[in-house]
């Protein structure tokens, strides 16, 4: 009984985890790719030291992860692609650091390790812990 309560904490905690996920990425990657660059550099210092197809490809990159921790999980349609998309936006949120770091940028890379370990925390629960189970085989 005990275990089961648990279980379902997890699952609960696990799809919280998604939707917050959802919002940030969703905002971040939609701002990335539909707002002009000299808009973006207001809240964005660093898209004035990249190309520019490089900031849309990193706004596209985030749109799609955050569809890829929901959509397969709600449709239960090949949910193993939410761990890959939990993966995906992890390994986005390292290189994120890696870039801020690089440029001294110290106070921004804390919300890339919290994004990170959420992302990483996703793809631990849904491929051992609580995985979602296909409805179509």
């Amino acid at each position: 009984m005990a275990n089961q309560k648990n279980n379902k904490a997890i699952h609960i905690s696990l799809w919280i985890a998604q939707g917050l996920l959802v919002v940030m990425f969703i905002m971040a990657g939609a701002m990335k790719l539909s707002q002009p660059i000299e808009t973006l550099t207001e809240s964005l210092p660093w898209v004035t030291s990249v190309p520019n197809l490089l900031v849309k490809f990193i706004g596209l990159s985030e749109f799609l992860g955050a569809l890829g921790l929901l959509v397969p999980s709600i449709f239960r349609f090949k949910p193993f692609l939410t761990v890959w998309a939990a993966i995906g936006l992890a390994v986005i949120m390292i290189l994120a650091a890696i870039f801020h770091a690089t440029r001294g940028e110290f106070s921004a890379i804390g919300m890339n390790m919290i994004l990170m370990s959420i992302s990483l925390f996703i793809a631990w629960g849904r491929s051992k812990k609580a995985p979602i189970q296909s409805k179509y085989k």
